[in-house]
């Protein structure tokens, strides 16, 4: 029997007035499934035209030199990747439970880590289905209505995009050194060669203010119409989403403990690329600063398509070129840092599935069959 924990009325009354509701899936339109497939089939078949696109471009001594790269690579480091991996989705567990504590429930860490591996798992087939899965199961396994526990995710969402963004204000304050260096001695030469010697720096505020004008004026021109169209609405919702989620965080019984989980979760992020540095020489004497560029830039890729697949590795190879790592080095450190995460989704996402099966309790009842 799960163990479950009522709290006082007011304080579950109120927290279910905070969090959003959400439809479950056997609910959700043909259309709708529809166009979700197809977005799916588009950043999938984008992801691959990526990776055709980053292949194509190498002569054959380049992919000699990145197969050649893929056998001398120390996969210790690997390894020690996917500990720090489970590690982090451990601590995102923990950090899951505490949103449920004002409503009542005390899930077990082993349901709940299972939920969210199952629903890592169930990401990498469809984008935002894995959202929809890990609340299936605590309903299923925990007897958690699927609309509160959707709620503390679409929470989950707003915290680790608030993460995100300050890691990102971070990286361009700390590397904008490395970025300017880059852009002289590999940009600005071929602009200065194209479009003689301007001031670049001008032109780029100059073109930012002038964007920002055009934005303003074509908004106060069609405001009314924009207004009326399906994407307004449909972001105007996910603003309210994330304001909502926000405020429910004011609920929480032990708001220290959810910040130390929330930071911890993103420095096993970092290191679990960063440790991917030391499968090279070339790599290994590579700073935090070049790990922290990586895993920014990369977030990106893994928004983009699903799983970052082709994109991750791509930018990856990129980002490294800004720090001397040459293309074929950064590409297969790229490639085997998307496998290594990746992988352990897959791995620990399907074990977790099978055990799943073996549970003897479904909504706090023990099974018969």
């Amino acid at each position: 029997m799960p163990n479950l924990r009522r709290s006082d009325k007011s304080t579950r009354l109120g927290y279910k007035n905070t969090v959003m509701t959400a439809t479950p899936a056997a609910d959700v339109p043909s259309k709708n499934r529809l166009t979700t497939f197809i977005k799916f089939v588009l950043f999938l078949g984008l992801g691959i035209v990526i990776i055709w696109l980053s292949l194509r471009g190498l002569t054959v001594d380049e992919r000699k030199q990145i197969l050649f790269s893929f056998r001398i690579a120390n996969y210790n480091w690997v390894l020690l990747t996917i500990i720090l991996g489970i590690c982090s989705h451990i601590l995102r567990s923990l950090r899951w439970m505490l949103f449920f504590e004002p409503m009542g429930y005390n899930p077990s860490l082993k349901n709940t880590f299972f939920a969210v591996m199952v629903g890592y798992f169930a990401n990498l087939a469809f984008p935002r289905l894995g959202e929809v899965t890990r609340c299936g199961i605590l309903a299923r396994y925990e007897n958690i209505p699927f609309n509160k526990s959707f709620g503390t995710v679409i929470t989950e969402r707003a915290v680790d995009m608030i993460c995100f963004l300050l890691l990102f204000i971070l990286m361009i304050l700390t590397q904008m050194g490395t970025i300017s260096n880059y852009l002289d001695t590999n940009i600005y030469p071929g602009l200065v060669a194209k479009f003689g010697n301007l001031d670049y720096t001008k032109m780029l505020v100059l073109g930012c203010l002038g964007l920002l004008t055009i934005i303003v004026i074509i908004y106060f021109l069609i405001h009314k119409r924009v207004r009326k169209t399906v994407v307004y609405h449909r972001m105007k919702n996910l603003v309210l989403g994330f304001w909502e989620g926000l405020k429910s965080l004011t609920l929480i019984r032990k708001p220290g403990l959810f910040v130390f989980y929330s930071i911890v979760i993103w420095v096993f992020y970092f290191f679990m690329l960063y440790v991917c540095f030391f499968c090279f020489s070339d790599t290994s004497s590579l700073g935090p600063g070049a790990g922290l560029s990586s895993l920014v830039l990369g977030s990106v890729g893994i928004m983009i398509t699903p799983g970052g697949i082709g994109l991750y590795p791509a930018i990856i190879q990129e980002t490294l070129q800004l720090y001397g790592i040459v293309r074929t080095t950064g590409l297969a450190l790229g490639w085997i840092a998307w496998v290594a995460q990746t992988g352990m989704i897959l791995m620990i996402g399907g074990i977790s599935l099978i055990l799943l099966s073996f549970n003897k309790h479904s909504h706090g009842k023990i099974r018969t069959n």
